[in-house]
């Protein structure tokens, strides 16, 4: 009788000692569901990242795209500006005494061309644009621009075209509700330097032309732009060109002065136009020679 009272007693016990295998399956099986989802989840987290770096990746390769067609057209509209701007200053070295008024209006009339046609076409291209991104793209035919609207400035006034001027002008060619381009003070001044060398060939001729008071006032025009941008240069240590121009504009003062000097010590013999009809020229009034 102990015996089964014993036997009973134990039998819940392996009872349930048999069901404990079904409570690990069943344990195992609600974990094994659960880190499936879990990894499930994360591979479709890993795939709307992987898409939207993609996404991003296709968008920025399409703005360099975009951005690299848009600097060869604002290069295009660079070289077309430099290469009518020259043709205005070359233009103007063919003014003389007697054609002064007309080919300085004409001059005119074709940089108002420049303006009209290839600048405006720049500052649509660089419309609604961070254009400070594209400046080397454009600087050569600003700074030629700069250099051909500053010489007539002076021929016609006999003074110096300022930034603010130009870039009313240009703000004339943009719509006000964007930011309307503006050159860069640096490629203006970049383009003051090479006029030094257009107004040294011009005093030349000026001078050849029997006009030395013109290429005096020339002279002091140059100097003053040199000695204001003596000032200036020791403050744009990060502009390479600017150093370059710097010595050829010093040579520039130089050869306009010493032209000048000449003039004044050779003055006796200073013929002042091939040709001149001046009976107090003792040489083009001699009638005969004498014996």
């Amino acid at each position: 009788m102990f015996r089964c009272l014993v036997f009973q007693k134990l039998r819940p016990v392996a009872s349930v000692s048999q069901r404990l295998p079904l409570l690990d399956r069943t344990v195992h099986n609600v974990m094994k569901r659960a880190r499936t989802m879990s990894t499930g989840a994360t591979t479709d987290a890993k795939a709307e990242s992987s898409s939207a770096m993609k996404d991003a990746f296709a968008k920025y390769a399409q703005y360099l795209n975009d951005l690299n067609d848009k600097r060869e057209r604002v290069v295009k509209a660079s070289r077309d500006i430099t290469m009518n701007s020259k043709k205005v200053i070359f233009q103007v070295h063919r003014m003389s005494k007697r054609n002064r008024e007309e080919v300085l209006e004409k001059a005119e009339k074709d940089l108002g061309a420049v303006m009209d046609e290839y600048m405006s076409r720049l500052v649509k291209e660089l419309k609604g644009t961070d254009f400070w991104k594209l400046r080397r793209a454009y600087s050569p035919g600003v700074q030629e621009y700069v250099e051909a609207a500053t010489l007539c400035k002076f021929c016609k006034t006999g003074t110096l075209l300022d930034l603010d001027e130009i870039n009313a002008m240009l703000q004339s060619l943009s719509d006000p509700s964007i930011e309307p381009l503006q050159i860069n003070i640096l490629d203006y001044i970049l383009g003051l330097a090479d006029l030094t060398g257009e107004l040294m060939r011009l005093a030349i001729g000026r001078i050849s032309d029997g006009e030395p008071e013109y290429a005096e006032k020339i002279c002091k025009f140059v100097r003053e732009i040199y000695r204001k941008l003596t000032v200036l240069a020791p403050e744009m240590d990060d502009s390479g060109d600017m150093k370059t121009k710097m010595d050829t504009m010093l040579q520039s003062v130089m050869k306009i002065e010493n032209a000048c000097f000449s003039v004044h010590v050779r003055g006796s013999e200073y013929i002042p136009l091939l040709g001149s009809a001046d009976p107090d020229y003792p040489l083009l009034a001699m009638t005969e020679f004498e014996p």
